[in-house]
């Protein structure tokens, strides 16, 4: 596979850091070399969040991303903050739901989703991070959706174990928009 170097970007709260580890999990499970590096501000809920994921099959040599080839933006702050770095024929997921001002750029794929409306409509309030997970593995095809679906059983911890059947319907949205 050709390294991926994911930025997960928004607000803490909004599951960015589980989604990171959902899909460095989906990078073990097909026996990648797999980095997570999760940052957040003072805050955990309403600060800065994001989370830096790298699959790749060579051996990785920091974790730091500072030229990611997608990145997930959850609101307009992160979008600002990370799309100028986003590698020529990189990948933009966005939460229209929260982002109203796309990038400019034409020399990345911008892929529109309204994530948390989708979410919350469907009666899974607090997945948008899934859902763009699922379009993220629909447009990049980085794992098999049997191996992302075992990593969100993976990451979801036992006292919390009631959330996965909600997760694979967030990631079954995902794909499906």
């Amino acid at each position: 596979m050709e390294e991926m170097r994911v930025v997960f970007a928004g607000f803490g709260g909004q599951g960015l850091l589980f989604a990171g580890k959902v899909v460095a999990y989906a990078g073990l499970i097909d026996e990648h070399e797999v980095s997570w590096l999760p940052s957040y501000g003072p805050e955990m809920r309403g600060g800065t969040a994001n989370c830096s994921v790298t699959l790749s099959d060579e051996p990785i040599g920091s974790p730091l991303i500072m030229n990611p080839n997608v990145l997930i933006a959850m609101n307009q702050p992160s979008l600002l903050k990370f799309e100028s770095d986003v590698t020529a024929g990189g990948k933009v997921f966005v939460d229209t739901s929260l982002v109203n001002k796309l990038p400019e750029r034409d020399d990345v794929q911008v892929f529109a989703l309204e994530a948390t409306n989708l979410a919350e409509e469907a009666g899974l309030k607090g997945l948008a991070n899934i859902v763009l997970v699922g379009k993220m593995l629909k447009e990049t095809g980085f794992c098999s959706v049997e191996t992302l679906e075992a990593a969100i059983r993976k990451a979801v911890p036992p006292r919390k174990a009631a959330l996965i059947e909600k997760n694979l319907q967030a990631l079954k949205l995902g794909m499906e928009a």
